[in-house]
């Protein structure tokens, strides 16, 4: 069923509030996807703070044309689904980016806006290979915990030995 111009006008309008909050945006090609994929995509990405939502590419454009965002707009394939948070940025690229591997070939990341400027699919693939936060804490912690360690295991030896 054809979009009426008024409806049109409305979903524009929308998108352009909810992408000008936006903090990361991540453009997904999900040609040929099935039901339960798109069921468990949607959950996934709820669960880590993420909107998705499905748009017209015309529309997407029309939305993203009037912002603040720098750079030139990728090119846009496929069916287009928007995956953004307002909160940590690499969340979306990592949550799609977990679903592109899962779902080879059905689910494929064409691009993006990363601070403020839109990005290719290569850069936004690099970004979606950022660890978490929680993940990099836990790494931070175990660097700084490595030598103190270390440091612990050869005091233990050298007791040991002079107890011998």
């Amino acid at each position: 069923m054809a979009l009426t111009k008024e409806k049109k006008q409305e979903v524009v309008q929308a998108l352009k509030g909810t992408l000008s909050k936006a903090s990361s945006i991540v453009f997904v090609n999900f040609h040929g996807l099935k039901v339960e994929n798109v069921e468990e995509i949607r959950n996934k990405l709820r669960e880590e703070g993420v909107s998705y939502v499905v748009a017209k590419k015309t529309l997407a454009r029309k939305a993203l044309e009037g912002s603040d965002i720098t750079g030139e707009m990728p090119v846009l394939e496929g069916e287009l689904g928007i995956a953004y948070t307002e909160g940590d940025m690499t969340a979306p690229a990592r949550e799609v980016y977990g679903f592109q591997k899962k779902l080879a070939g059905n689910v494929t990341i064409t691009g993006g806006v990363f601070e403020g400027q839109f990005v290719d699919k290569t850069r936004m693939t690099e970004i979606a290979e950022i660890p978490s936060m929680h993940t990099l804490r836990a790494q931070f912690v175990n660097l700084i915990n490595s030598p103190i360690q270390g440091l612990a295991i050869a005091l233990d030896a050298i007791a040991e030995s002079k107890e011998q």
